[in-house]
């Protein structure tokens, strides 16, 4: 029997505002996003290379999140955004810890 093919049905966020709050958290997600994704190469031998060349392993975006292209952080960015979004219309509230201020 032939598998189904594979229909994504991602959960619609577009009508989800978050608070302005929320966007320097965005940023800090954004950044972290990228650091899993660059371990996670760096992991499986993965180096940087100014192209990217799978043979070799070699990857142009393993560097700091502030040295990558804006193309690449607003990726980066669009991912975090799109969590947060995700975690308020599954109707969790995120809030920051006050002490952590301190």
């Amino acid at each position: 029997m032939k598998p189904q093919p594979y229909r994504p049905a991602p959960v619609d966020v577009s009508d989800v505002v978050l608070p302005p709050e929320l966007s320097p958290l965005v940023e800090k997600i954004a950044r972290n996003v990228h650091d899993v994704w660059a371990q996670g190469r760096l992991d499986e031998g993965w180096t940087y290379g100014p192209v990217r060349d799978d043979a070799l392993k070699h990857h142009p975006c393993l560097v700091d999140y502030d040295e990558l292209p804006e193309s690449e952080r607003e990726y980066d960015r669009a991912t975090a955004l799109g969590t947060l979004k995700l975690i308020t219309k599954f109707g969790f509230r995120i809030a920051k810890d006050q002490a952590a201020d301190k």
